[in-house]
């Protein structure tokens, strides 16, 4: 759309209110509404202004001045609110130097994109995530000077086996079983696919969805791959529109990686692929699963690059009870044809040229998409530029190798701590093109270590009074 199809498509449906989307740097979107009346085609140009110091990872209060600008092709109607309303997301400008804001991760998408095409290496990146979530009845936690808690709920979840429900209808998914039995086990058919036709209408194709692993609601929907940026924006409309229609219903979403006991995490699968004059440059018939050299290359970037890659990809300490052996868990350090437990693995569901791509699956859905997507595009980037060659391939089962076997296998961080200590001190690749920045890295370093990581540290766990309250 131009600016003056985005007004003309106002008029045409009546719109109302105009709200303005932006993403702050941990990566929850941010909003504020005006009236219709407030936007014509100059505001596509000039933007709007907003208070930088008020958002999280961004602006001093000193410098706090900042503008949105809205991108015309991300115009639509928002099904959730009670009077027609525009959705715009928008890009982050300083004022003063006009110039766009690196702080804005959804620029920094963007530049990844740039770069990809300076490289000459590809034309486009397609990225496909998997993200997985939990769908929860009740939600409530604390922590204070004096106690600290969580408790979730959930009708579906095995724990309520025995619940007085006047009446239990014993429909309860046993402990890691969720993947898949029909209803009425699987409680939430409906709710998924009144998400997947609200996604559709919003311009997001669906491929699949289907309840996951773990009890309690776990649930997954697949949304069809796209290019780079796009993809970050689909995501966030993803979990946006999810969570809405959970909340429409009387229940809560969660994509936190780990928010069960000796259940399922849920991760965030992404699928990638590089083309060139509409070729997949990672397929090459004849050799291991189909896969090129640049593909193999790109596998090494990605799993040399990986403890600092998961400081973007796998960003909260909750990322780290997921990451753990078992599972399913992708901690190893090796790719794979078919095999989950590996933190690449290829896909071998179909011989297409089309179909073929890598998946890295060792990321979350708590993750900001556009800085996560960048990051494993220029350590694959990396990969194929520098030759880096992976370990060699490994299709048995890697918690049943022989101990001198397993010992050569490396793994992933086992905390966002280490996984932030890998960023600060290996991240040059992530600084070509100017795609991200050293300010941008800092940022996000001390962000994540003062307001999590100590945040963690700082407070005693429920389980060490188990441990060791009668020391």
């Amino acid at each position: 759309m131009t600016p003056k199809d985005v007004i003309a498509f106002a008029k045409e449906n009546n719109v109302q209110m105009v709200d303005f989307r932006f993403i702050d740097l941990p990566g929850i979107w941010q909003h504020f509404t005006t009236t219709v009346d407030e936007l014509d085609e100059s505001t596509f140009e000039d933007g709007v202004g907003f208070d930088g110091s008020s958002i999280r990872g961004f602006q001093t209060i000193d410098k706090s001045d900042m503008l949105l600008i809205p991108d015309p092709n991300s115009a639509q109607l928002d099904p959730f609110t009670a009077v027609p309303t525009l959705l715009l997301v928008c890009n982050v400008k300083d004022p003063v130097t006009l110039e766009m804001y690196t702080r804005d991760a959804r620029y920094v998408a963007q530049k990844a994109e740039a770069y990809l095409k300076s490289s000459g290496l590809a034309d486009v990146a397609y990225f496909g995530p998997e993200a997985e979530f939990y769908i929860f009845d009740d939600i409530r936690f604390d922590q204070n000077q004096h106690s600290g808690y969580y408790y979730v709920d959930s009708s579906e979840g095995f724990w309520n086996s025995g619940r007085e429900e006047s009446p239990n209808l014993g429909y309860k998914i046993r402990y890691k079983q969720g993947y898949f039995p029909v209803p009425p086990m699987d409680q939430y058919q409906d709710l998924r696919t009144e998400m997947v036709l609200t996604l559709k209408r919003m311009g997001v194709q669906v491929e699949v969805h289907h309840h996951e692993v773990g009890t309690g609601g776990q649930a997954e929907i697949d949304i069809r791959y796209d290019t780079l940026a796009k993809m970050g924006d689909d995501l966030m409309l993803y979990k946006y529109v999810i969570r809405n229609i959970a909340h429409r219903h009387g229940k809560t979403v969660t994509f936190m990686p780990k928010p069960l006991f000796q259940d399922n995490g849920s991760g965030m699968h992404v699928h990638i692929s590089l083309w060139k004059n509409k070729k997949n440059l990672f397929f090459e018939a004849g050799r291991y699963a189909d896969i090129s050299t640049m593909a193999r290359h790109f596998i090494g970037g990605l799993l040399r690059h990986s403890a600092s890659i998961l400081a973007f990809a796998a960003p909260t300490t909750n990322s780290y009870r997921r990451l753990v052996p078992g599972y399913e868990a992708p901690i190893n350090l090796i790719y794979s044809q078919r095999n989950r437990s590996a933190c690449v693995r290829i896909p071998m569901y179909s011989k297409s040229e089309k179909a073929k791509r890598i998946e890295y699956r060792s990321p979350d859905a708590s993750s900001n998409p556009y800085l996560a997507f960048s990051a494993l595009l220029m350590a694959g980037l990396d990969g194929v530029q520098n030759r880096i060659e992976p370990p060699d391939p490994i299709d048995l089962d890697l918690y049943d190798l022989e101990p001198e076997q397993a010992a050569e296998v490396k793994n992933t961080p086992g905390s966002l701590d280490e996984a932030l200590n890998a960023l600060e001190q290996n991240h040059e690749f992530l600084l070509k093109g100017d795609v991200f920045t050293d300010d941008l890295i800092r940022t996000w370093i001390d962000y994540k270590r003062i307001n999590e990581v100590d945040a963690i540290r700082l407070r005693p766990h429920p389980w060490e009074f188990a441990l060791y309250f009668d020391i």
